[in-house]
């Protein structure tokens, strides 16, 4: 049984499957953590180093990803979250991520909870998009939604977006491969009154004024949005879709704008061809504390793009732990620290 009192030296554990019966209906709690990580980590109550990507020379695509972090103002949270990313897994019947998150005490530094992230993962970046939908939109309502990548990504995005706007009725799609736009297709069809697998991208942007990209694009491949209505929401999840001559020439939002700001993101290449990030209007935080409006104007094209912040993870992470010991989930390790070196161990 695990314990939870000041300085144990149990460790919770919390498999996948554990994790998803725990935040199974639970999305418009999820984006109530993530709204309130947002306004701390805006309001500068956090540590947030940046992300460390392993690479591998054989491969561009494959990376694991090293995301420490730190959340106070009521969070009171530290930990990291070590997630992969090999797309070539989804040709193997697996999911393209995996993850492990741990939590430490913030008061001695102790280990007390290994998660597997993968879950939290997806379902804090959708909530973070359904979040950002809900905040760019305002008052204008939107009854369509176009989504480019069809993998777990949208999928936890259409969710997440339909806790926060159930006006949304038509969902249309777009991949690559036709065959997962079909698949995708099939494991919406109870979400939304009709779905619509498109042709090309072109077809998608002209018809819906929110737009979600969750692709492996690894370099823009998106050159021109003109035929997106005015006004339109892209929800940049992916983040290296957009040409940076695109995102000059929009309404620039993000998660944290350092952060964004490398890895060769799209936000990073604007950054270089313009030469500063003057383009950047805001952070969602800003936006959510009231210190910038939700838009720049009526008719501009908004892209939110999201680096994927390590505080989202932990702040999700804490809430799923909690409900854990709360709802007896789980199993724990005890002892798995050694004895204090000053009681004399051998």
């Amino acid at each position: 049984m695990y314990s939870d009192e000041m300085y144990s030296d149990d460790i919770l554990i919390l498999k996948g499957n554990e994790v998803v019966e725990l935040l199974t209906g639970r999305e418009r709690d999820v984006i109530e953590v993530v709204r309130v990580a947002y306004m701390a980590h805006a309001a500068g109550k956090s540590s947030l180093p940046h992300s460390t990507f392993l690479r591998f020379l054989d491969s561009e695509k494959n990376r694991i990803i090293a995301l420490p972090a730190y959340l106070g103002d009521g969070f009171g949270v530290a930990g990291i979250k070590w997630v992969s990313s090999f797309p070539d897994n989804l040709s193997k019947g697996l999911d393209r991520a995996s993850a492990v998150l741990i939590l430490n005490s913030t008061v001695t530094g102790r280990p007390e909870a290994i998660i597997e992230g993968s879950i939290i993962s997806a379902r804090r970046t959708a909530a973070s998009a359904a979040l950002a939908a809900q905040t760019l939109l305002g008052e204008r309502e939107v009854n369509s939604v176009g989504m480019i990548g069809c993998g777990l990504i949208n999928f936890e995005t259409a969710r997440f977006l339909l806790a926060v706007r159930p006006e949304i009725k038509r969902l249309t799609v777009f991949d690559l491969d036709r065959a997962r736009a079909e698949q995708f297709k099939r494991l919406c069809g109870a979400m939304f009154d009709e779905i619509v697998v498109a042709e090309d991208m072109r077809a998608l942007w002209r018809d819906n004024a929110l737009v979600s990209f969750a692709t492996t694009a690894v370099r823009p491949h998106v050159f021109d949005l003109s035929d997106c209505a005015p006004g339109s929401v892209i929800l940049h999840t992916s983040l290296r879709d957009l040409a940076p001559e695109v995102i000059l020439g929009c309404d620039n939002v993000v998660d944290d704008v350092d952060h964004v700001s490398r890895a060769q993101t799209s936000i990073h290449l604007a950054e270089q061809l313009g030469g500063d990030r003057a383009f950047v209007r805001c952070t969602l935080g800003d936006i959510l504390l009231g210190h910038a409006p939700a838009r720049r104007d009526r008719d501009s094209l908004t892209v939110f793009s999201p680096f994927g912040l390590g505080i989202l993870d932990l702040a999700v992470g804490k809430f799923v732990r909690d409900l854990g010991v709360k709802e007896s989930f789980g199993s724990a390790i005890s002892s798995f620290l050694p004895s204090p070196w000053v009681a004399g161990r051998a």
